[in-house]
Order: structure tokens, then C-alpha cells, then sequence
């Protein structure tokens, strides 16, 4: 089912009482240094139905103040203050009181669902089990309640479904079943901690829908952890800012969004890939790191990051205060930023001076693929393993990619993105079609010298920039590991290990250092660097970016274009963030189980998109501005994506189709039974899409 929805803000209850008061939270854990100060002094009042997002950098303390408040913390943990839940307070309570409290009065929403769910049971039973704990009700009125709970939150078929194990879902229907059981006894709280993070974009969509009709329907109060400032500009009524374990800003969203007043939340803003509009503006990256908690600076921890530090900023840690219209802020300067006579981002050079995807020109063509094939075969049986069926992974897919240019793979997990990335990898013969890389037909080279020429030619930068560096090399070994296997001599790869860290904008000394003392952002330019060692022309990006905070990541960004333009390089991008993909692509090709239904230039789509399935990916980007993305009109995709080893006959996009509904009998038999070629939009030769109904 596809519903079109206009987002709109949950009333706000008058002189209402806070369902939650937390009172100068501090909590601590012991190390080898002293004691590391997680969370200093935060405080906030919760209303019911309200819904109040806390975002930050990572290491900023956020889920430390949900697990405080939630009684999950190990017992290592120093706590005070108070967590008042209905008037009583949770802190120094045992862990059999709080075992009352925990899905009763307050319920949790983990980040990740698998290992929030016991695998050894049924759905329908860790539910029967959570209502049974806290209500007196027999095990078939248990039973009974689990399902209602199943299809309240949109599982299909929830009476079967509540037989089967967690295993046996897909990510977004786990985190469904982690709502509902949030919610079974009707919590007046209910904090979520990164409930979206892993998700698909259509699949946030539809669990933040969930999210805020659980919220409707217990009327809780909703304290939402995320880094995700278009989340929070959707779905908050209120936004607090952490920085090194303390709110350094607390403002109404609509506020907090239009001017921000702390300098630290302004650059936050300014690093976000907002591009809904098609203006490509510069990200502004925060420059240096932040402090960590077993050593804070005497001061505003921020002040070394900060563009408009005074030196009183260094001297004394200034104390959250009100400014009047605004909100509470922890900045000396914050009358001067909330009157308009200063600009909190500063002008710092940070920003790329050639903002958004610059083609180089229509250089030679780097990359083709023609009708690529890859299947994979489905056994069964433990000793004797026999076939019972062929996994389509990649079905006839084709492109071409030129130097100097971004081609930009999207489409929801199991889409087949990944999978054609690593066929172009393989640098074998593919199963089906053809491949070439820089004039060379992948499968004919033959000799050491050809294959070693070809991997040159192509390499990879890979989503975990930790897992993929080899953890007991240093930084200067990394780097020359790629050189030596091409037969640099001492020398060469000296020289050529510190112009690849000038490159990347990294210093010299960072060679000594071995992967895990460096930063997620340091960690990943290493991973950069790696990959340019030997200077090739195609360089496939995994997800590159998924894995960094949105500071770290306008970094990274502002990097890879430079270097495109710098070195003429080809990019093949697999992303499921389109927004950062429209910052960075020149051309964009949507797939959907194994097949890509459109393709064409990044502007081109998301100005006039055709195939009703890229229509709902870009509709459910969430927009950082609460004005836009609560208003404007969203298409939200119902149902999971489809198994790829039952393809329809016709359009493998038919069984969540919008407008197959909507279509006459003929159209929608043609839909059925015949798949769609590609259709050329008038006037615009490069973009193509594959529907009949269109």
C-alpha cells in the first residue's frame, strides 16, 4: 500500500504535567585516566505527547543519557541526579524496581532490533511475555493482545506472523516488533535511541510513522536519540544540542532550525547535504575533534573548534542561559548570534569553494557494463545440499562511466547496488554480459601483468574505514602496502605515502599512528588515500559515508570532489543517503530488485522523476527544515521489498506500485505479464525509465 501523507505537528497539551523530569543528570564510568564524565548536569521536562529529539556528534553523550535514564547503565557507573518518572525517582533504584518500571511506565526502542529480541522465541510470545509481566492476563488474552499490537504497528498477516521468529523479518518489520513491545502496556514514556539509523530511507519513512502513531496511540511522551537532523526537523517539537556530555543548546524546533544561536549547532546545520531544492550550497565542515570526556579543556569545549571563540570562551565553561525568543543556550556570545550582528558558522574556509557534483568534462569512457548478470543458487539441506531455487540478484543491468564524472547507484537494501559493485571488482568474467574498465574487456586478460594493470586501474573505498585497515600497521604501512605490490622501490613509496597524505589533507605525522587512535574522518581519508596509491582511473565508494557523523562527513565530501576534479577521477557510488548522493553524483541510476528502473542526470530525476518507485525514495527524504518536510506531501511505500528468487513475470516493481492500482485493466495486465523496456524522457536523451504506467 502507498499513502501520501502531509506531516503535520501533534497538539500540544495545555498546562500539561512533565510525564518525565530529569534534574542535573551526571553520570561517570572509571578508567585508567580518572573518572570519564559522560553526561554533565542535563536537564529537561517532558510533556506528554511531545516529542523532544537529542542530537550531537557521536561521543557526545546522547545514548549514555538514554540508557541513565532507562536504569540500563553497567554497574561500573556513577549516577546522580534525578529521573523523575510520574514523581518517583528512578536513580540509585534497584535493579527488581526498576524491572517494574522498564515496559510499564517506560519503554525503550533500541537502535539495533536483532539483538533487542530474544532468537530463541516467537514474536508473539516475547510479546505475550512482555504484557504478561506487567498485567494480569492469561496466556490466550496475552496471545490476543500480541496481535492486535502486531497490526497495530503494521505487520502483515499478524496472526501468522506472530508464530514466526525474529530471524524470519526483515530489518524494518524487526523495529516494528521492538515498537510494539515498547508499547504493550502503554508507557507514558518511550525513548528511542537511533530507531532508523541501519534503515532504508523508505523504511525510516515508515517505522518513523509507526513511531509517532505508537506515540498516538499511548499518548507517551517521546524523548528520540538520533543524528539525523531531517528526522528531528520532522517528528520534534523540541531539539536539544549535546556537546562533550552537556545541552549546549534547547530550543523549539521551529527555532532552533531558523537561527541557530550556539556556534556548535550552526555548524551542524551547515554540514547537512540540503539539496530538495536544487541549489548546491558549500558544506561547512567542523574542523578539528571533539574533546574526549577524560580530558575536557578548562572552558567551552567547543572553543577550539570555534570560528568566534573570544578568550573569555577559554577561561570559564559558560552555563546554559535563556535568550529571550529563543531558547537556553551555553555561548557567550549568544545575544550577539540570536540579534543578527554575528554569524555563529563563521567563515573559516571549510567550505568548498566549487560547491556540488562538477563535471570535469565528457572525458573517456572509464567503466561500461552491458546486460549484467549475477545469480546465486538457493539449497537446501544440511549434509546433502541440493538447489531449489536461483536468487536474481543482478538482471540485465547496463551504464557507462566517463572520467571526470559521479555515477550514483541507489535503491533500498537487496536492490542489487552492491552486488554490481562487486562484480566490476572481481575483474573476472561475469556470469552474464560484459564488462570493461579503461578499454580492457574484463575475462580477456590473461596474463599476471594484464590482471595487475586492471586492478591498478580500479579500486575501492569501503563503508567501515576500521574494519577495512589492518589494525597492527601503522598509517606509513597502509599506505605502502599497495605500492610495494606494484613494484615501487623505497624511495618512490617514501615520497609517494606523503604526497598521498597531503592529498587527503592529512599531516605527516599521522603515518606513525596505527588506525584505532585516529578519528572516524582520519580513518576514513587514510582509507582515501589507500585507494589512490596507485593512481587509478575508477574508484568505487560502499557507502563511504554512512558511517560518519554529518560533520565529519561534509569533510569527506568536500574532499571527494576536490579530488575528482584535481585528478580527473571516475566515481561509482553505491549510497542509500540521497540526499549526499545528489550533493555529489552527475548521474543517478535507481534499482529495484536486481533491475534499474530509471537513469539519467542527478538533476534531472529529482526534479521530474518518472518510475513511481524513484518517486518514493525522494519523497521520503527527510528535508532539515521543520517548515518544508512537515507540510509538504509525502509518498510512504507499504510492504517489504520483494524475495529476488520469486520475480514477477511482468514489472518487479508491480507488487508496491502506486499507479498500478490506479491504472486501467489493460495497462495493469501489461504490468503483470510484460516487463517494461526503457522509455526515453522527451527532450532529456539521458534519462530513461522502465514503466508502463508512467
Amino acid at each position: 500500500m502507498t499513502l501520501t501523507t502531509t506531516l503535520t505537528d501533534p497538539a500540544a497539551p495545555a498546562d500539561a504535567t512533565p510525564v518525565l523530569s530529569v534534574r542535573d543528570l551526571r553520570i561517570s564510568f572509571p578508567s585508567e585516566a580518572g573518572p570519564v564524565e559522560a553526561v554533565r548536569g542535563v536537564g529537561f521536562d517532558l510533556l506528554p505527547g511531545r516529542t523532544l529529539g537529542i542530537v550531537g556528534e557521536s561521543g557526545s553523550g546522547k545514548s549514555a543519557t538514554a540508557m541513565g535514564i532507562m536504569g540500563l547503565l553497567p554497574p561500573s557507573a556513577t549516577v546522580s541526579g534525578e529521573v523523575l518518572l510520574g514523581g518517583r525517582d528512578l536513580v540509585g533504584l534497584g535493579d527488581k524496581e526498576l524491572s517494574g518500571v522498564r515496559g510499564n511506565g517506560i519503554g525503550m526502542v533500541f537502535q539495533d532490533p536483532l539483538s533487542a529480541l530474544t532468537p530463541i522465541y516467537s514474536v508473539g510470545r516475547l510479546l505475550r511475555d512482555a504484557l504478561r509481566v506487567h498485567q494480569d492476563l492469561t496466556k490466550q488474552a496475552a496471545w490476543e493482545q500480541a496481535v492486535e499490537l502486531l497490526d497495530l504497528v503494521g505487520i502483515p498477516d499478524p496472526r501468522e506472523r506472530a508464530k514466526s521468529f525474529p530471524h524470519e523479518f526483515s530489518g524494518g518489520m524487526r523495529q516494528r516488533v521492538v515498537i510494539a513491545m515498547a508499547i504493550a502496556n502503554k508507557p507514558s514514556v518511550l525513548v528511542a535511541d537511533e530507531p532508523t539509523t541501519a534503515l532504508d530511507v523508505t523504511v525510516q519513512a515508515q517505522i518513523l510513522d509507526v513511531l509517532r502513531l505508537a506515540q498516538r496511540e499511548t499518548g507517551a511522551g517521546l524523548v528520540l536519540i538520533t543524528h539525523d537532523l531531517g528526522v528531528v526537523a520532522g517528528y520534534a517539537d523540541d531539539v536539544a544540542v549535546m556537546y562533550a556530555g552537556r545541552f549546549v543548546e534547547r530550543a523549539g524546533v521551529d527555532q532552533l532550525f531558523r537561527r541557530p544561536t550556539m556556534p556548535y549547532t550552526a555548524r551542524l546545520l551547515a554540514a547537512v547535504p540540503t539539496v530538495d531544492s536544487g541549489v548546491h550550497r558549500p558544506l561547512v565542515a567542523i574542523g578539528g575533534e571533539p574533546p574526549t570526556p577524560a580530558g575536557l579543556p578548562a572552558g567551552c569545549p567547543f572553543a577550539s573548534r570555534c570560528a568566534v571563540a573570544l578568550d573569555a570562551c577559554r577561561a570559564e565553561e559558560p552555563a546554559l542561559r535563556e535568550v529571550t525568543g529563543h531558547g537556553h543556550v551555553a555561548c557567550l556570545r549568544a545575544d550577539e548570534v540570536a540579534d543578527g550582528t554575528l554569524d555563529p558558522a563563521g567563515p573559516d574556509g571549510a567550505a568548498d569553494e566549487h560547491p556540488g557534483p562538477v563535471r570535469t568534462g565528457a572525458g573517456e569512457v572509464v567503466l561500461r557494463v552491458e546486460d549484467l548478470v549475477k545469480t546465486f543458487p538457493i539449497t537446501k539441506g544440511a549434509l546433502l545440499k541440493r538447489r531449489v531455487g536461483t536468487l536474481h540478484a543482478v538482471n540485465g543491468v547496463g551504464f557507462e562511466l566517463r572520467a571526470g564524472e559521479t555515477l550514483g547507484l541507489v535503491g533500498e537494501s537487496g536492490s542489487g547496488k552492491t552486488t554490481t559493485l562487486l562484480e566490476v571488482l572481481r575483474l573476472r568474467r561475469p556470469e552474464g554480459g560484459r564488462i570493461e574498465i579503461a578499454g580492457t574487456e574484463v575475462g580477456t586478460a590473461r596474463s599476471a601483468a594484464d590482471v595487475r594493470e586492471l586492478r591498478q586501474n580500479v579500486q575501492i573505498v569501503m563503508q567501515d574505514p576500521l574494519g577495512a585497515l589492518d589494525p597492527r600497521l601503522p598509517v606509513f604501512q597502509l599506505l605502502a602496502e599497495p605500492l610495494q605490490a606494484i613494484g615501487r622501490d623505497r624511495d618512490a613509496i617514501r615520497t609517494r605515502v606523503h604526497e598521498l597524505l597531503t592529498l587527503v589533507g592529512l599531516d605527516a605525522s599521522v603515518g606513525d599512528r596505527f588506525p584505532a587512535t585516529l578519528s572516524g574522518g582520519q580513518r576514513q581519508r587514510v582509507g582515501i588515500a589507500r585507494a589512490l596509491a596507485t593512481e587509478p582511473k575508477l574508484l568505487a565508494l560502499d557507502e563511504p559515508l554512512s558511517a560518519l557523523d554529518v560533520s565529519v562527513q561534509a569533510g569527506v565530501i568536500n574532499l571527494l570532489a576536490r579530488l575528482k576534479r584535481e585528478l580527473g577521477l571516475a566515481y561509482l557510488v553505491v549510497a542509500h543517503d540521497l540526499a549526499v548522493v545528489r550533493y555529489i553524483s552527475d548521474r543517478i541510476a535507481v534499482m529495484y530488485l536486481g533491475h534499474i528502473v530509471e537513469t539519467g542526470d542527478t538533476e534531472a530525476i529529482f526534479a521530474d522523476p518518472k518510475h513511481p518507485y524513484t518517486r518514493a525514495l525522494l519523497s521520503a527524504i527527510p528535508v532539515p527544515d521543520p517548515q518544508r518536510e512537515r507540510t509538504r506531501e509525502r509518498t510512504v511505500l507499504r510492504g517489504e521489498l520483494p524475495s529476488a528468487a520469486r520475480l514477477p513475470a511482468g514489472c518487479v516493481f508491480v507488487d508496491r506500485c502506486p499507479l498500478y492500482r490506479l491504472a486501467g485493466e489493460d495497462v495493469r495486465l501489461r504490468c503483470r505479464t510484460e516487463r517494461p523496456a526503457p522509455s526515453v524522457v522527451a527532450g532529456q536523451p539521458g534519462h530513461t525509465y522502465a514503466c508502463h504506467a508512467a
